[in-house]
């Protein structure tokens, strides 16, 4: 289902992108070409989430121990830098049309492409969150989030259009387009920022060291712990806990209360990776 969700992403970005070409071409608007480059975004972190649930769901093996899932950092990152730049040229083009503010032509053209993208992106979004719900991908989950967020730009080139059509109010296309630039700014820094933390290994949400802490404390049989240290790779999460336990109990004891320890955070840790270490107190 999950595999299903990211071809249908990536489908919809496609189709997003060719009718916003089309649209641009036509009427010259910036505030369409700020939303062109979101899609654009999306079509790259679409394909980029499609390919991380295919590589991510790879096995260990000999020269990976550990997985595959830092390849979505990695692809991340340069997500977040295609769009930095993105943005920086849109938003200087925006600049320069304040002082040379233009008309926009062919509106109806732009009015129809921005309202059958807003409409494919609604039912994209309504299937993301079903998928979502049912599977618990945060892949899933993180590309919902990005396509609602694109529905803010394309309402604005909607309102662009009207105001320079009916209004004569040229100068709100580029506002529109400086709007949806600082949208995709603080979107690249956000993106880029994660991927840079789990490439260095940062570890994991306070608030969830906390969870795990709490669990690992509550389990029957452990006395204490130590050396609890987590670190994230794409959607996964490397938890690493010593136990203290009582050193007069037989080793199949001591095993049951790591194995109990370890099950616990699998299951309060969706897709998460738990080496447990025991010590006699």
């Amino acid at each position: 289902m999950n595999l299903s969700a990211g071809l249908a992403s990536v489908a919809v970005a496609v189709v997003l992108v060719g009718l916003k070409l089309w649209a641009l071409a036509a009427t010259g608007a910036l505030s369409i070409a700020a939303s062109l480059a979101d899609s654009a975004l999306d079509l790259i972190a679409s394909a980029a989430g499609l390919a991380g649930i295919v590589y991510a769901a790879k096995p260990p093996d000999e020269d990976h121990s550990f997985g595959h899932s830092s390849v979505e950092d990695l692809v991340a990152l340069g997500q977040a830098s295609l769009v930095a730049v993105s943005a920086a040229a849109i938003g200087w083009k925006a600049i320069g049309r304040f002082a040379h503010p233009q008309p926009l032509e062919a509106e109806a053209t732009g009015l129809a492409v921005m309202a059958v993208s807003m409409a494919v992106t609604l039912a994209l979004v309504l299937w993301q969150g079903r998928v979502a719900a049912r599977t618990g991908s945060r892949i899933v989950a993180a590309d919902r989030l990005h396509y609602l967020s694109d529905l803010l730009p394309a309402a604005g080139a909607i309102l662009a259009i009207v105001a320079s059509s009916r209004f004569g109010v040229h100068w709100l296309d580029p506002v529109v387009a400086l709007a949806a630039c600082a949208v995709l700014v603080l979107g690249a820094r956000r993106i880029g920022s994660a991927a840079w933390d789990a490439l260095m290994d940062r570890r994991a949400d306070p608030e969830l060291i906390e969870k795990i802490a709490g669990i690992v404390a509550a389990h029957p049989g452990v006395i204490g712990f130590h050396d609890l240290k987590t670190r994230t790779a794409g959607t996964r999460v490397f938890i690493q806990v010593h136990l203290e336990l009582d050193g007069a109990q037989s080793l199949y004891a001591a095993h049951e209360i790591g194995a109990g320890v370890r099950h616990a955070l699998l299951d309060a840790v969706p897709n998460s990776d738990v080496i447990i270490h025991k010590d006699p107190v």
